[in-house]
């Protein structure tokens, strides 16, 4: 292994010790710091092969994130996922795995619930379309958000 692998598997390993990261976002980070495309490429490769890199992983790490702890929909989790430079098909998957343990309305629920009071009523048609906005900025479904918000003016 030449230096310059060396040095990129090296910082490239320091990366992923913080947290997962894709293939493109190692890619991206090692290209900053200054690593020639040639040692990033090596290192890149041997870091697939030990599994260090690995996109379904990473990809399982950031929908769990964004779904489980961010309380967002699927939507904003495509999103993030594309951010990351994942592959589609890989999103679609890791998006389907988590979203399969996940009941949709409860989630939206559980966001909104973040915006609202416990027990709180929608009283106005500002608060109703600024919670909408907030709802479908959070990657749901528009039909399933105007449900939601209907309920809670309801109540």
């Amino acid at each position: 292994m030449s230096d310059p692998t060396r040095a990129a598997r090296v910082d490239a390993l320091r990366m992923l010790a913080r947290r997962e990261l894709s293939e493109a976002q190692v890619r991206q980070r090692l290209a900053r710091r200054g690593h020639e495309p040639s040692a990033i490429d090596s290192a890149v490769t041997d870091l697939r092969a030990e599994r260090a890199i690995d996109d379904t992983r990473t990809a399982e790490a950031i929908a769990r994130n964004e779904a489980g702890v961010r309380r967002r929909g699927r939507r904003r989790v495509r999103l993030a996922l594309e951010g990351a430079g994942i592959a589609p098909a890989v999103a679609n998957q890791a998006i389907q795995a988590v979203f399969d343990g996940l009941d949709d309305d409860e989630l939206l629920e559980a966001s909104l619930a973040r915006r609202l009071r416990p027990g709180a009523r929608i009283t106005t048609d500002q608060e109703f379309g600024r919670l909408y906005r907030f709802l479908l900025g959070q990657g749901f479904e528009p039909d399933r958000v105007v449900a939601a918000l209907q309920r809670r003016r309801d109540e």
